[in-house]
């Protein structure tokens, strides 16, 4: 995530730094009248700004991507007892596929919990 969040603030401050500096300095040449084509003190507020705009965008986009967010279907979801899980119960599951899995190690701690 962190990588995620550095290379979108990257693209946020290169094109802040990129707009600011042709949309103020080459494109509005007639205007400067003497002044410098970069003036780097105006253009840190917008650069700033968008660092930190496509950073969060990035952010939040990355934690939904590598959340495998959204999951429209699960198997889980035809399990009967679920439904009771959004009125006062909660649901428990634990996927056989994780490379972590150990179904010795998982009985024994439901055991232990007093639901085996």
């Amino acid at each position: 995530m962190p990588l995620v969040v550095l290379i979108g603030g990257l693209i946020g401050g290169i094109l802040g730094l990129r707009d600011a500096v042709l949309g103020g300095g080459h494109h509005l040449s007639r205007q400067r009248r003497g002044r410098p084509f970069h003036s780097w003190p105006s253009f840190i507020i917008v650069t700033f700004e968008l660092t930190i705009l496509f950073g969060g965008l990035a952010s939040a986009i990355g934690m939904i991507a590598l959340n495998g967010l959204p999951m429209p279907y699960h198997p889980v979801f035809n399990v009967a007892e679920f439904a009771k899980a959004s009125d006062n119960k909660f649901f428990l599951v634990v996927e056989s596929s994780d490379p972590n899995f150990d179904a010795a190690r998982t009985h024994s701690f439901y055991r232990d919990l007093g639901h085996a």
